[in-house]
């Protein structure tokens, strides 16, 4: 009777162990997987939300988008996130790249034409041309270190336009717009 019992206990402790290494193994999963995450959402991937309608038709109101700024040099083209020191610091802005550091860069707002160290840029992508001045005065070189930057619905865009935005440094770029992930049925790359 006695070795029975005790071959009991023997079972029950085994089966606890167990038990208890199974949650180990568990809870050490679970806190791999959300470092893991921790290091890939601060250091590699963002997400980040539209707010407002300055990328139309190019991004909607309340696209969640994919950001990532590895290894990223900012290009003429390329949709950017950014936050500008004196403008709303809690608040990132999504603009394109329209010219780079030592570029030239003019608008005639009478026929609403883009130029680029002299040459008219094409913008297919924009839902109008850009009528509306703000305060830019051009042509404007832009700085070592920075890029300017435009909404793709430029008449509705507070952009580099604007003084209160400007040239923005490009340390301030948060990252390159890559995808937009949500809705679902907008997934797409981002051009």
């Amino acid at each position: 009777m006695k070795l029975k019992k005790e071959k009991v206990n023997a079972e029950t402790g085994r089966e606890r162990n167990k038990a208890v290494q199974e949650t180990y193994d568990w809870v050490q999963s679970l806190t791999s997987a959300l470092i893991f995450c921790v290091v890939v959402f601060v250091f590699l991937i963002r997400l980040v939300y539209v707010n407002g309608n300055s990328m139309f038709p190019t991004l909607k109101n309340n696209d969640l988008m994919l950001v990532s700024r590895v290894l990223y040099t900012p290009r003429t083209g390329d949709i950017v996130v950014f936050k500008k020191d004196g403008y709303d610091a809690n608040k990132a802005l999504v603009k394109r790249v329209i010219a780079t550091e030592g570029q030239v860069i003019n608008i005639n707002f009478d026929t609403g034409a883009v130029f680029v160290d002299g040459e008219e840029i094409k913008e297919d992508y924009i839902r109008e041309l850009t009528y509306n001045k703000l305060d830019f005065i051009g042509p404007q070189t832009v700085p070592d270190g920075c890029v300017f930057v435009m909404g793709d619905n430029r008449n509705e865009s507070t952009d580099s336009r604007n003084s209160l935005i400007g040239m923005v440094d490009s340390r301030l770029i948060v990252g390159k717009v890559l995808y937009v992930i949500y809705p679902l049925d907008a997934f797409r790359k981002v051009q």
